[in-house]
């Protein structure tokens, strides 16, 4: 049986600057590129040899920091996005010398809601259960399902421009969901939501899954990753680091239990200290002034961090003790610094 999705050494360098901020683009005053910035050549390297392979029916997921190369994976496999080098395949079908066919089986909900505001909800399910040929009754009563499924059937003659954020999510899925494709992509489904329709997002994303179809989604959110899915891949910097279950991935946090120290000062010869301490398997800075020590305890080993903080008269200023866990294992691999 062929695998449901595969990618091999994908690699993507984009050589032209992001859009220019605005009227109607972005925030602030539009910006003008001198003679000179406009000669230089952009690289950013998004996708540096990627490869994967996700089972059929699996829900797998994609995590990485902002820039990690997630929604670039998505965008190649779907069609949208033509790598530099490498190759990309749904099932046994290349995604791009077979594009039409696998624009068939898949469907794309992406990391910001493109819909046709100028339709009814109801109507952006049926233009797109026509766009891929399903006869009027049956998209007419998938369409009724769909509504009903997402708790949209009292908005179903409504322009999604009055929509709220988590509506227009919840119509993004249904349609995607509209013709029955055998790979789902989910781009950060979640992000913005309110508890309440994220919980209903989850229900559904595993109601569908339990039917035999893949679903590869993106998230930040470890929680959704670690309830949902069968195996995760942490992606940065365009290449996979970390690939397994979250079980697996849960027990390869080294030590097992993080402590997060923020002190003041931070002078090296602590770090060298607390790394010497019975249990402790890395100490390591974390941001300005933190250390994380990965640990096989936690609780108990709190007062002799702290004796040894006030032997190096250092003040402490916060600890926290957390049990390993999906978010200890990506700020282990990705670091904790915040990412443009």
């Amino acid at each position: 049986m062929p695998l449901a999705v595969r990618t091999e050494e994908l690699r993507k360098v984009y050589t032209s600057p992001p859009p220019l901020a605005g009227p109607g683009r972005g925030f602030g005053s539009p910006v003008r590129l001198g003679r000179r910035e406009r000669r230089q050549k952009v690289e950013i390297v998004a996708l540096d040899g990627l490869s994967l392979d996700v089972r059929p029916g699996e829900l797998f997921g994609l995590l990485g920091p902002n820039g990690a190369g997630k929604s670039t994976t998505v965008g190649v496999l779907t069609t949208r996005v033509r790598p530099t080098a490498g190759r990309a395949f749904i099932g046994d079908r290349d995604v791009w010398t077979d594009s039409v066919a696998v624009k068939r089986t898949i469907g794309v909900v992406p990391q910001r809601p493109n819909l046709d505001f100028s339709l009814t909800a109801r109507e952006v399910l049926l233009f797109h259960g026509a766009y891929f040929g399903m006869a009027a009754a049956d998209r007419s009563a998938r369409a009724r399902e769909l509504l009903e499924r997402f708790q949209l059937t009292d908005r179903a003659e409504t322009l999604p421009v009055a929509f709220s954020g988590g509506m227009m999510q919840r119509l993004s899925i249904a349609r995607a969901m509209m013709h029955d494709p055998e790979v789902l992509f989910l781009d950060e489904p979640s992000a913005g939501l309110d508890p309440q329709t994220r919980l209903m997002l989850w229900e559904i994303v595993r109601d569908y899954h339990k039917r035999g179809r893949t679903v590869l989604l993106t998230t930040h959110n470890m929680e959704e990753a670690d309830d949902l899915c069968d195996r995760v891949a942490i992606v940065d910097h365009g290449r996979v680091i970390a690939l397994g279950s979250p079980a697996e991935l849960k027990r390869s946090v080294p030590g097992g239990y993080v402590i997060h120290i923020e002190v003041h000062p931070r002078p090296a010869s602590l770090l060298r200290q607390l790394e010497r301490l019975q249990g402790v398997t890395e100490a390591r800075a974390a941001g300005e002034n933190a250390i994380d020590l990965y640990a096989d305890r936690g609780g108990p080993l709190v007062p002799e961090v702290v004796n040894l903080a006030l032997l190096e008269r250092v003040a402490i200023q916060d600890v926290r003790v957390s049990e390993p866990s999906l978010e200890n294992l990506f700020l282990h691999h990705t670091g904790r610094s915040l990412r443009d």
